[in-house]
């Protein structure tokens, strides 16, 4: 990877043999002769280092070593000067400057501090490039879908995640509450301090102020030292109180106090601590349910409530599962387990079940499959038992491009065909005559129809009508 030197000097004979003596195959160096260019382009490009002397016209070296570190521009600087500005290149270094090298130049010192400071600078680089990738993958990369809810969550966490406001986090248990707390904390790049998670139903009530505002030395028996609690150590980041919806009336009002106030004490202490980090709330409970049976503290539930993300349940976005189960097959080949794909058959039973237990099952059942299937194909056969069709399969073109297209055609048709003769049986209590007017067809065929589809008129004499969601056409 090549990296990029910026010579700033107003003289353009040290220009030239400061670029001569940098020259190498993996640089690229460029000249600016006043400190208002000079930053111009390293606002503009990507520069790994710059040389800047301290007297310039425009912008002077130390302005411009000042901008560098207000921007926070992603560049390693070293000074130049003269014996008689030594102090104004120890007063550079305090700004930010790497080091100072002073007039004239020494060739031997020049070339080690300059490999010196490029190679920190690709440290630091590194280091920045992985902080982004584990920020990117925690803030979109697990949470996956592409279907219309799961769009509008994702717009949702893109809009208020550089905000301080409170979120409320719901939706039924295994949906990914979690996954959205991280994403709304870490797509926020100027929170840089950790996401710190409680679990308000997995502590019982009377630990619960301490695990919160953490306690002083001798507040109870066993406090042997000081403790700072869970809102302290999410200083300057994001704490997520999880299962919110489970947390007793009494610990309820003094969260609101710290809501409504931003202070808080330690248990046994009288120090009025500020609490100084976002609060995301997750529950898997509705709220305002629980506000109307007595429950919930109604003022809280509006405090924590300013904005909420609805997670969807897996059976309400079936679109998403084979995004989903492709990330667990590859999630799980990176684990060392076999690689596995699944058969057609075998999504159409995974799209057809409830999943109560939303994407945690589903990651759990592709993994038990993964393991207990012998061969590379995982059919519905080797599914858990549990998985079964509870509903229709939803009506897809997807096809096989390299089947002919009459077997396509005729597959396609038999569905619905199927899917319309089950309806309209239901609709009539499984009676042909009425069937067979209302499809405009002779009894004769709808019988034929019945028999090749496998479909016992039988089942639907005993059922009430069914209210469609497609409404059936009468004919005219």
């Amino acid at each position: 990877m090549d990296r990029r030197i910026l010579v700033v000097d107003d003289s353009e004979l040290i220009c030239q043999q400061l670029s001569q003596l940098l020259a190498s195959p993996d640089r690229r160096i460029k000249v600016a002769h006043d400190g208002t260019t000079a930053l111009e382009w390293i606002v503009e490009r990507n520069f790994s280092l710059v040389l800047t002397d301290l007297c310039l016209p425009g912008i002077n070296g130390l302005d411009l070593i000042r901008e560098i570190r207000q921007r926070d521009l992603p560049v390693t600087s070293i000074v130049m000067t003269g014996h008689a500005s030594i102090d104004s290149a120890v007063a550079a270094m305090k700004l930010g400057a790497y080091d100072y090298l002073l007039k004239p130049i020494d060739a031997l010192r020049l070339g080690v501090l300059v490999e010196q400071a490029l190679e920190d600078r690709k440290l630091i680089d590194e280091v920045e490039s992985l902080r982004h990738g584990v920020q990117q993958r925690c803030a979109y990369h697990n949470l996956l879908g592409k279907s219309p809810r799961m769009r509008e969550v994702f717009s949702r966490v893109a809009r208020v995640a550089s905000s301080s406001c409170t979120v409320l986090i719901t939706g039924e248990t295994g949906t990914g509450k979690e996954l959205v707390a991280q994403a709304i904390h870490y797509s926020d790049v100027t929170r840089r301090e950790p996401l710190v998670a409680v679990n308000c139903a997995a502590l019982p009530e009377p630990l619960l102020e301490s695990e919160f505002f953490g306690h002083e030395r001798g507040a109870f028996t066993g406090a042997d030292r000081q403790k700072k609690g869970r809102f302290e150590q999410a200083k300057g980041g994001t704490l997520l109180l999880d299962e919110i919806g489970e947390l007793p009336l009494g610990m309820q009002a003094k969260l609101l106090r710290v809501l409504q106030d931003g202070t808080f004490e330690r248990v046994g202490g009288s120090e009025v601590i500020q609490a100084e980090c976002r609060v995301l709330a997750a529950t898997n409970i509705n709220l305002a349910e629980a506000v109307a049976a007595g429950r919930f503290r109604e003022d809280l539930f509006y405090r924590l409530n300013v904005v909420s993300v609805e997670l969807p349940a897996l059976r309400d976005r079936v679109d998403d599962i084979p995004l989903l189960v492709q990330h667990i097959l590859k999630r799980l080949q990176e684990r060392r387990l076999p690689a596995k794909t699944l058969s057609r058959e075998t999504y159409s039973r995974l799209a057809r079940y409830d999943w109560p237990g939303n994407v945690r099952e589903l990651e759990h059942v592709i993994e038990q499959a993964v393991v207990t299937t012998p061969g590379p194909v995982i059919e519905p056969d080797n599914l858990p038992p549990q998985v079964v069709s509870t509903r229709e399969e939803p009506f897809s073109l997807d096809f096989d491009l390299h089947r002919p297209l009459q077997l396509i055609t005729d597959e396609l048709t038999e569905r619905v065909e199927r899917a319309y003769l089950q309806r309209v049986l239901s609709r009539y209590r499984g009676r042909i005559d009425r069937c067979a007017a209302h499809c405009g067809l002779s009894r004769r065929s709808i019988s034929e129809k019945l028999r090749r589809y496998c479909i016992d008129k039988a089942e639907f004499k005993s059922k009430s009508p069914l209210h469609q969601e497609v409404a059936l056409v009468e004919p005219a």
